[in-house]
């Protein structure tokens, strides 16, 4: 370790994730983008990269979509022109479908690197044995695993998993999943140290991330409460994490990784963007969403980042309203010239959280009986992959 600037720095390593045959995805700074539903398209991924090293994950793709050809799971298969490093999120709950789709991903769409998705709170994917409720069946994991990781080794590729702490306090998953993530040839773990019944509320406990470094002995990345490039340092140095995944910090936020490399590198911390250099990279992702998607299409979904971009900024009631409903990059471009550029950063929102929170949940939808037993038997989960995230 060395100090820069007063802060506690490390001298990090190289993320590497290595397949058990060798095939290696090197990772020049620690950090990778959570894969986020709706969020992380193609063309947010290339604005987070153009700003600065990491990988930059799909979202959550359906194994069932893949093997089935489903058209709009394809769709979400894009990948922009800068990424050199294909990385998909890979759900499902049925072991051969999940290696099927593996193999797809592979040899079809020149993918370099799978997550498995262990740690999804929403209820349609819980309720369904799948996300944040998998670990609890630890021969189904088992088995998904095992699959998943030989489908993909026969391509060189790299399989990691990404899991919460458990269901709840009392039913506790992450040890378990480590080991029999690490015994099945993954190559790293991440640890979003919240339980589902926490989803996004409250503070991530980091303690587990620590606890879960001593359990394993392969790369475990740590996520929860990064908003700064300080905090990914903080939970380096607190919890021995080989690296950080960075999933809400980023919203509106896209700089965040431009920070996060400069923090890794020990380089000084960059002047807070004003708001026209906050609204110039509102426009870049404008432009990236229509390159993929078409003009109208590309701004309609650009219309959920509006809050995060100018969050804490003072705009007014009215212009938030127009930046909500924005159809054209002439529209955009109109109620830009209306701001004024040299407004400061509002520092007052550094630190704190953005995007989804909520309250803990009083219970998880699980399936009939699904903590009765950790192992599922000859239950039938085949359906459960259907109409989630796109088929």
């Amino acid at each position: 370790m060395r100090r820069v600037d007063s802060h506690l720095v490390p001298s990090h390593e190289p993320l590497r994730l290595t397949a058990p045959s060798g095939g290696t995805v090197e990772v020049a700074t620690p950090v990778v983008l959570a894969p986020m539903a709706g969020i992380t398209n193609p063309a947010y991924r290339q604005l987070c990269l153009e700003q600065g090293a990491g990988l930059y994950v799909c979202e959550m793709i359906t194994s069932r979509g893949i093997v089935e050809k489903n058209p709009k799971t394809l769709d979400m298969l894009r990948f922009a022109p800068g990424e050199t490093v294909r990385s998909v999120q890979l759900y499902g709950v049925d072991a051969d479908v999940m290696a099927k789709a593996a193999h797809i991903l592979c040899d079809e769409l020149g993918v370099h690197h799978i997550d498995i998705n262990m740690g999804c709170p929403v209820p349609k994917v819980t309720r369904r044995g799948g996300g944040g409720a998998l670990p609890w069946k630890t021969d189904r994991l088992t088995e998904i695993l095992t699959k998943t990781v030989a489908a993909a080794d026969v391509h060189g590729v790299p399989v990691t998993v990404k899991t919460r702490m458990g269901i709840d306090d009392d039913h506790q998953t992450y040890l378990d999943a480590g080991r029999i993530a690490q015994d099945a040839g993954a190559a790293a773990i991440a640890l979003h140290a919240r339980t589902v019944a926490q989803a996004y509320s409250g503070q991530a406990r980091w303690d587990a991330i620590a606890t879960l470094v001593e359990a394993v002995d392969i790369p475990v990345l740590g996520n929860g409460d990064i908003w700064e490039g300080v905090d990914a340092l903080r939970m380096v140095e607190q919890t021995g994490a080989a690296g950080v995944v960075i999933g809400r910090g980023c919203l509106g936020r896209p700089w965040l990784f431009r920070d996060l490399a400069d923090a890794f590198a020990g380089r000084p911390v960059q002047p807070y963007p004003t708001l026209g250099e906050v609204t110039a990279m509102l426009r870049r992702h404008a432009v990236l969403l229509a390159e993929i998607h078409g003009e109208r299409w590309g701004l309609t979904d650009l219309r959920k980042h509006m809050a995060w971009y100018f969050k804490g900024f003072p705009l007014g009631g009215d212009l938030r309203r127009e930046f909500a409903m924005v159809s054209s990059l002439a529209e955009l471009d109109a109620l830009i010239a209306q701001l004024d550029p040299d407004a400061t950063y509002p520092v007052q929102e550094l630190g704190t959280p953005r995007g989804r929170q909520g309250t803990p949940r009083a219970h998880v939808t699980l399936p009939y009986g699904w903590l009765d037993s950790r192992t599922i038997g000859e239950e039938d989960l085949s359906a459960a992959e259907s109409d989630v995230s796109g088929g």
